[in-house]
């Protein structure tokens, strides 16, 4: 098959772009056009997998260039959109045009042009802090951030494209993933890269919510699973472990491992607020598993030694005495 993946210059994107190619994949990737021509992650692979790749640069708001790239493509790994819950607070309109316009602008092209697959990528945030445990995909939504109800946004409409036009969509929807190639501006990589460094007052906010992690290469393999079972189609999936570990707790453990004698402190600027901070994630991923034969295996303790290998190798890209929005 020829597939093309969105937002593959990014932390997940490049993780599943590699896999594609590995696995055989005629692989298109769209990229975040800048003036650097710089293919963010995918600058990163190894020379025998980038030479593989057709890469394309744009964005993902620009409704004739969606079109245009995913022409002659059979499958769509839709990843592109703005990410971080922080910056979603400052920058609100910028999270509608990216993720709920860019998603309408794939759906419009997939249903112009006959794609016969389109995969959206949701997150467990839209499910807000869990009202039972653990959260299958009939659990409610609830949008505690302006993120979360862009994507819950996004995730609608991409059911009502299959309602409405039959669409052959499934949204995945991964729980925390984590692993190499993550920014600081998630917890996994700001924990690490401070101890790397030496910093022994480790800034973190809130650490009482607790979260499913989910190892990068796990996340990548769920999305090419369900890319192949039909019966996904119209469906919602959780990628998840059924494991919870709070912020606190897992920090505690990074220290142990790196640097016994660094210690927590409260950064006040990291504390979301009150009623926007989701509290508990642990996802039900029975439904992966029914429709797929297969779960996330990797164990955190094996994912995090893999994200502190990459991150002591490539320290110098982390700006880990900063907050990092």
């Amino acid at each position: 098959m020829k597939v093309l993946v969105t937002g593959a210059d990014g932390f997940i994107g490049s993780h599943l772009t590699e896999e594609l190619v590995k696995s055989g994949a005629e692989v298109r990737a769209f990229v975040y056009y800048n003036s650097f021509n710089s293919w963010g992650w995918l600058d990163s692979l190894p020379k025998e997998i980038k030479d593989q790749i057709e890469v394309v640069a744009g964005d993902v708001r620009d409704a004739n260039f969606i079109m245009h790239v995913m022409r002659g493509i059979d499958c769509v790994y839709h990843l592109a959109a703005l990410i971080a819950i922080p910056f979603s607070y400052y920058a609100p309109d910028a999270y509608v045009d990216t993720n709920i316009k860019g998603t309408l602008n794939v759906l419009n092209a997939a249903r112009e042009l006959g794609t016969k697959r389109v995969l959206v990528t949701s997150t467990s945030e839209v499910y807000g802090t869990a009202r039972y445990v653990p959260i299958d995909e009939k659990h409610p939504y609830q949008g505690q951030s302006p993120y979360s109800a862009t994507k819950i946004g996004a995730d609608r409409m991409a059911e009502s494209f299959y309602r409405s036009f039959d669409i052959p969509v499934t949204i995945v929807r991964p729980f925390n993933t984590y692993g190499p190639r993550q920014s600081a501006r998630a917890v996994i990589p700001t924990i690490i890269s401070q101890l790397i460094a030496g910093v022994e007052d480790i800034k973190l906010g809130s650490l009482t919510p607790t979260r499913d992690f989910v190892f990068v290469k796990d996340t990548a393999r769920g999305f090419m699973e369900l890319a192949k079972c039909d019966a996904a189609i119209g469906r919602e999936v959780n990628i998840s472990t059924m494991r919870e570990i709070s912020i606190g707790d897992l920090a505690q453990n990074m220290i142990d491992l790196i640097n016994p004698k660094a210690k927590i402190v409260c950064d006040e600027q990291r504390i979301r607020p009150d009623k926007s901070e989701v509290n508990r994630l642990l996802g039900d991923n029975s439904l992966l598993y029914s429709l797929t034969g297969f779960k996330p295996e990797t164990p955190i303790e094996v994912g995090l030694q893999r994200t502190v290998e990459f991150i002591r190798n490539n320290l110098s890209v982390y700006k880990y005495d900063q907050y990092n929005l």
